[in-house]
Protein backbone atom coordinates (compact mmCIF):
# COMPACT_ATOMS: atom_id res chain seq x y z
CA UNK A 1 0.00 0.00 0.00
CA UNK A 2 2.84 2.39 0.77
CA UNK A 3 4.14 2.17 -2.80
CA UNK A 4 0.73 2.87 -4.41
CA UNK A 5 -0.31 6.09 -2.62
CA UNK A 6 1.32 9.51 -2.55
CA UNK A 7 2.89 9.83 0.94
CA UNK A 8 1.99 13.53 1.10
CA UNK A 9 -1.71 13.08 0.35
CA UNK A 10 -1.90 10.08 2.66
CA UNK A 11 -0.84 12.21 5.64
CA UNK A 12 -3.07 15.24 5.09
CA UNK A 13 -4.93 15.76 8.35
CA UNK A 14 -2.42 13.70 10.36
CA UNK A 15 0.79 15.73 10.43
CA UNK A 16 0.39 18.16 7.53
CA UNK A 17 -2.27 20.39 5.98
CA UNK A 18 -3.47 21.37 2.54
CA UNK A 19 -1.51 23.63 0.20
CA UNK A 20 -4.79 25.39 -0.64
CA UNK A 21 -6.95 26.63 2.24
CA UNK A 22 -10.39 27.86 1.15
CA UNK A 23 -14.05 26.86 0.89
CA UNK A 24 -16.29 27.43 -2.13
CA UNK A 25 -19.79 26.64 -3.30
CA UNK A 26 -20.51 24.32 -6.20
CA UNK A 27 -20.64 27.30 -8.56
CA UNK A 28 -17.28 28.78 -7.53
CA UNK A 29 -15.27 25.61 -6.91
CA UNK A 30 -14.15 25.10 -10.52
CA UNK A 31 -13.25 28.79 -10.87
CA UNK A 32 -11.13 28.83 -7.71
CA UNK A 33 -9.40 25.58 -8.62
CA UNK A 34 -8.54 26.91 -12.08
CA UNK A 35 -7.16 30.09 -10.48
CA UNK A 36 -4.94 28.04 -8.16
CA UNK A 37 -3.48 26.16 -11.11
CA UNK A 38 -2.81 29.42 -12.97
CA UNK A 39 -1.25 31.03 -9.88
CA UNK A 40 1.25 28.20 -9.47
CA UNK A 41 2.03 27.99 -13.20
CA UNK A 42 2.64 31.76 -13.25
CA UNK A 43 4.85 31.96 -10.15
CA UNK A 44 7.01 28.85 -10.55
CA UNK A 45 8.92 30.13 -13.64
CA UNK A 46 9.44 33.52 -11.97
CA UNK A 47 10.74 31.88 -8.77
CA UNK A 48 13.00 29.39 -10.55
CA UNK A 49 16.14 31.27 -9.50
CA UNK A 50 15.03 31.22 -5.85
CA UNK A 51 14.39 27.42 -5.89
CA UNK A 52 10.70 27.31 -4.99
CA UNK A 53 9.58 24.47 -2.73
CA UNK A 54 5.80 24.87 -2.66
CA UNK A 55 3.14 27.56 -2.87
CA UNK A 56 0.31 27.93 -0.37
CA UNK A 57 -2.93 29.70 -1.31
CA UNK A 58 -5.58 30.90 1.14
CA UNK A 59 -8.86 32.71 0.52
CA UNK A 60 -10.80 34.74 3.10
CA UNK A 61 -14.11 36.49 2.43
CA UNK A 62 -14.53 40.24 2.77
CA UNK A 63 -17.01 42.92 1.75
CA UNK A 64 -15.60 43.26 -1.78
CA UNK A 65 -15.30 39.52 -2.45
CA UNK A 66 -12.26 37.69 -1.15
CA UNK A 67 -8.64 38.20 -0.17
CA UNK A 68 -6.30 35.78 -1.94
CA UNK A 69 -3.04 35.43 -0.01
CA UNK A 70 -0.23 33.58 -1.77
CA UNK A 71 2.79 32.38 0.23
CA UNK A 72 5.79 31.05 -1.72
CA UNK A 73 8.36 28.98 0.18
CA UNK A 74 11.79 29.25 -1.44
CA UNK A 75 15.36 28.23 -0.58
CA UNK A 76 17.01 31.47 -1.71
CA UNK A 77 14.66 34.43 -1.18
CA UNK A 78 17.44 36.96 -1.69
CA UNK A 79 17.90 35.84 -5.30
CA UNK A 80 14.29 36.82 -6.03
CA UNK A 81 13.77 39.83 -3.76
CA UNK A 82 17.05 41.64 -4.45
CA UNK A 83 17.67 45.14 -3.12
CA UNK A 84 14.39 46.58 -4.35
CA UNK A 85 10.90 45.10 -4.80
CA UNK A 86 10.92 45.12 -8.59
CA UNK A 87 10.51 41.38 -8.96
CA UNK A 88 7.80 41.26 -6.28
CA UNK A 89 5.81 44.02 -7.93
CA UNK A 90 6.11 42.29 -11.30
CA UNK A 91 4.93 39.02 -9.77
CA UNK A 92 1.95 40.68 -8.08
CA UNK A 93 1.03 42.41 -11.35
CA UNK A 94 1.14 39.06 -13.15
CA UNK A 95 -1.05 37.48 -10.46
CA UNK A 96 -3.63 40.25 -10.69
CA UNK A 97 -4.14 39.40 -14.36
CA UNK A 98 -4.89 35.80 -13.39
CA UNK A 99 -6.90 36.20 -10.17
CA UNK A 100 -10.38 37.60 -10.75
CA UNK A 101 -12.01 36.44 -7.51
CA UNK A 102 -10.53 39.13 -5.26
CA UNK A 103 -7.48 41.07 -4.15
CA UNK A 104 -4.21 39.15 -4.27
CA UNK A 105 -1.14 39.49 -2.06
CA UNK A 106 2.23 37.75 -2.30
CA UNK A 107 4.65 36.79 0.46
CA UNK A 108 8.01 35.06 0.02
CA UNK A 109 9.19 32.89 2.93
CA UNK A 110 12.55 31.18 3.32
CA UNK A 111 12.65 27.42 3.86
CA UNK A 112 14.45 26.76 7.16
CA UNK A 113 15.99 23.39 6.21
CA UNK A 114 16.38 23.09 2.42
CA UNK A 115 18.11 19.71 2.80
CA UNK A 116 14.98 18.31 4.48
CA UNK A 117 12.67 19.39 1.65
CA UNK A 118 12.02 16.65 -0.91
CA UNK A 119 11.11 19.07 -3.70
CA UNK A 120 14.32 21.09 -3.34
CA UNK A 121 16.48 17.95 -3.20
CA UNK A 122 14.73 16.49 -6.27
CA UNK A 123 15.22 19.73 -8.19
CA UNK A 124 18.90 19.77 -7.24
CA UNK A 125 19.35 16.19 -8.48
CA UNK A 126 17.52 17.06 -11.71
CA UNK A 127 19.74 20.11 -12.30
CA UNK A 128 22.87 18.00 -11.72
CA UNK A 129 21.67 15.40 -14.23
CA UNK A 130 20.97 18.13 -16.76
CA UNK A 131 24.57 19.31 -16.27
CA UNK A 132 25.83 15.82 -17.23
CA UNK A 133 26.77 14.76 -13.72
CA UNK A 134 26.82 11.10 -12.73
CA UNK A 135 23.45 9.92 -11.46
CA UNK A 136 25.11 7.59 -8.95
CA UNK A 137 27.37 10.17 -7.29
CA UNK A 138 24.60 12.78 -7.39
CA UNK A 139 22.17 10.54 -5.53
CA UNK A 140 24.81 9.57 -2.97
CA UNK A 141 25.64 13.23 -2.33
CA UNK A 142 21.93 13.96 -1.89
CA UNK A 143 21.63 11.17 0.68
CA UNK A 144 24.60 12.57 2.59
CA UNK A 145 23.06 16.04 2.63
CA UNK A 146 19.71 14.76 3.91
CA UNK A 147 21.23 12.56 6.60
CA UNK A 148 23.56 15.37 7.72
CA UNK A 149 20.54 17.69 8.05
CA UNK A 150 18.94 15.28 10.52
CA UNK A 151 16.69 13.01 8.46
CA UNK A 152 15.92 9.65 10.06
CA UNK A 153 15.78 8.04 6.62
CA UNK A 154 15.81 8.98 2.96
CA UNK A 155 15.46 7.36 -0.43
CA UNK A 156 16.13 8.51 -4.00
CA UNK A 157 15.28 7.00 -7.36
CA UNK A 158 16.10 7.86 -10.97
CA UNK A 159 14.36 6.26 -13.92
CA UNK A 160 15.00 6.70 -17.62
CA UNK A 161 17.95 6.52 -20.01
CA UNK A 162 20.52 6.75 -17.25
CA UNK A 163 23.95 7.66 -18.56
CA UNK A 164 22.64 7.73 -22.12
CA UNK A 165 21.91 3.98 -22.21
CA UNK A 166 19.75 2.65 -25.03
CA UNK A 167 17.42 0.82 -22.64
CA UNK A 168 15.78 2.78 -19.83
CA UNK A 169 16.18 1.44 -16.33
CA UNK A 170 15.57 2.38 -12.72
CA UNK A 171 18.19 2.83 -10.03
CA UNK A 172 17.93 4.21 -6.52
CA UNK A 173 19.62 4.38 -3.12
CA UNK A 174 18.31 4.30 0.43
CA UNK A 175 19.65 5.10 3.88
CA UNK A 176 17.91 4.83 7.23
CA UNK A 177 14.24 4.00 7.70
CA UNK A 178 11.42 5.29 5.46
CA UNK A 179 8.15 3.80 6.83
CA UNK A 180 5.70 4.72 4.08
CA UNK A 181 2.74 2.93 5.71
CA UNK A 182 3.25 4.53 9.15
CA UNK A 183 0.89 7.50 9.32
CA UNK A 184 2.64 9.20 12.23
CA UNK A 185 5.92 9.34 10.27
CA UNK A 186 6.54 12.79 8.78
CA UNK A 187 7.52 11.82 5.23
CA UNK A 188 8.02 14.33 2.45
CA UNK A 189 7.86 13.18 -1.18
CA UNK A 190 8.53 14.82 -4.54
CA UNK A 191 8.81 13.79 -8.19
CA UNK A 192 10.65 16.10 -10.62
CA UNK A 193 11.59 15.43 -14.29
CA UNK A 194 15.11 16.16 -15.56
CA UNK A 195 15.37 17.23 -19.22
CA UNK A 196 18.62 15.66 -20.47
CA UNK A 197 20.02 15.22 -23.97
CA UNK A 198 18.88 11.60 -24.03
CA UNK A 199 15.35 12.32 -22.88
CA UNK A 200 13.48 12.90 -19.65
CA UNK A 201 14.67 11.22 -16.46
CA UNK A 202 12.24 10.96 -13.57
CA UNK A 203 13.66 11.85 -10.15
CA UNK A 204 11.86 10.79 -6.96
CA UNK A 205 12.83 11.63 -3.39
CA UNK A 206 11.44 10.38 -0.07
CA UNK A 207 12.55 11.97 3.23
CA UNK A 208 11.54 10.71 6.66
CA UNK A 209 12.01 13.78 8.83
CA UNK A 210 10.83 12.24 12.09
CA UNK A 211 8.47 9.70 13.64
CA UNK A 212 6.00 11.51 15.86
CA UNK A 213 5.30 9.04 18.64
CA UNK A 214 2.73 11.33 20.25
CA UNK A 215 0.25 10.38 17.52
CA UNK A 216 0.32 6.73 18.53
CA UNK A 217 -2.95 5.85 20.20
CA UNK A 218 -2.89 3.50 23.16
CA UNK A 219 -4.58 0.20 22.52
CA UNK A 220 -7.90 -0.10 24.31
CA UNK A 221 -8.08 -2.69 27.04
CA UNK A 222 -10.59 -5.52 26.45
CA UNK A 223 -13.72 -5.35 28.54
CA UNK A 224 -14.65 -8.14 30.93
CA UNK A 225 -11.33 -8.47 32.77
CA UNK A 226 -8.61 -10.91 31.83
CA UNK A 227 -8.82 -13.28 28.89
Amino acid sequence: MGQKVNPVGLRVGVNRGWNASWYASNQDFAKFLNEDIKIRSTLEPMLKVAMVSHIDIARTKNDKGANVSVVAYVARPGAFLGQDDTNVNAAVAALKKVVKSGEVSLKVVEVKDPDLDATLIAKWIASELENRQSFRSTQKKALQRMRKAGAEGCKTQCQGRLGGAEIARREGYKEGVVPLETYRADIDYAAVPAATEYGRIGVKVWICRSTNKSLVKKAAKPEGGKR
